[in-house]
């Protein structure tokens, strides 16, 4: 499946909720938000359903996100019931770990192949200034259950201001390398305003290679982050909507307005 710009689009980031047991400075205000109704999110059947239209049509690699995905209730029959779709080489989530220790192992029976965990910082002080709610010493336990289930690669994302030479970042890099993990350096991204850059570490911002779609919560493809493209699959069809998406696919990115990251999924 190629895009426009001969780009090989084989990669699908499904956001399962837009609720989240973080505040993070940078995803959601302090106070929460208007969440989406029951009725207005995917089934586990539809987001398979779709996911499996997705893979006939070139998807390999499938990744799941949030807001937070653990705070999903049932999230790993979710798993299950993903991993069984033949095609599927990558099949990952990003999560903040909160909940990882007990998730971790009936995760990995699951099907779940690996996790991205998300750390800004060692100092707990400063954690729980930009999570405004979090913990650090359960993060630090969901990586160790990660680790025990075999959920590996574990990549950690840290989100700096301007590049990994700041002190936060160094302390994470060196906390990675300790404990025979990945991480992958995010520069700190404003949909309204369109500012992103390219992952250090990762292949995310690289919009000259871009080879992603989205699916929110509530249904919508969205063939970039920053733009309010998208296609709703309960309007058009599992089918349709993905061509659309990728038809459409910007060959970089812009604005988004319509969206947050708490409910686009980063």
């Amino acid at each position: 499946m190629y895009d426009h710009f001969n780009r090989r689009i084989n990669y699908l980031r499904i956001s399962v909720t837009d609720r989240c047991n973080l505040r993070c400075v940078y995803c959601m205000p302090e106070e929460g938000v208007q969440l989406l109704s029951h009725k207005d999110i995917l089934t586990f059947d539809e987001i398979t359903n779709f996911t499996r239209i997705a893979v006939e049509m070139g998807i390999n690699k499938v990744r799941l996100t949030g807001g937070e995905p653990l705070v999903r209730k049932g999230i790993v029959d979710l798993v299950g019931m993903l991993a069984k779709i033949d095609g599927i080489n990558d099949l990952a989530m990003t999560t903040n770990g909160i909940l990882l220790k007990e998730l971790a192992k009936p995760l990995y029976n699951a099907g779940l192949m690996r996790v991205n965990i998300s750390l800004d910082t060692l100092n707990p002080e400063k954690f729980r200034q930009i999570t405004r709610l979090g913990n650090i010493n359960d993060v630090f336990e969901g990586i160790e259950a990660a680790k025990t289930a075999g959920l590996t690669p574990i990549k950690i994302n840290c989100v700096v201001n301007k590049n990994s030479n700041e002190p936060n970042a160094i302390e994470v890099r060196n906390f990675a390398q300790d404990n025979g993990l990945q991480v992958r350096f995010i520069p700190l991204m404003d949909l309204d305003n369109g500012i992103h850059g390219v992952v250090e570490g990762g292949e995310g911002g690289d919009c000259a290679h871009c080879n992603r779609l989205r699916l929110t919560a509530n249904g919508d493809v969205k063939p970039c982050l920053f733009s309010d493209i998208g296609y709703n699959v309960r309007e058009l069809g599992n089918r349709q909507a993905i061509l659309e998406a990728v038809n459409n696919k910007p060959a970089c990115g812009g604005i988004s307005t319509k969206s947050e990251f708490y409910n686009i999924g980063g």
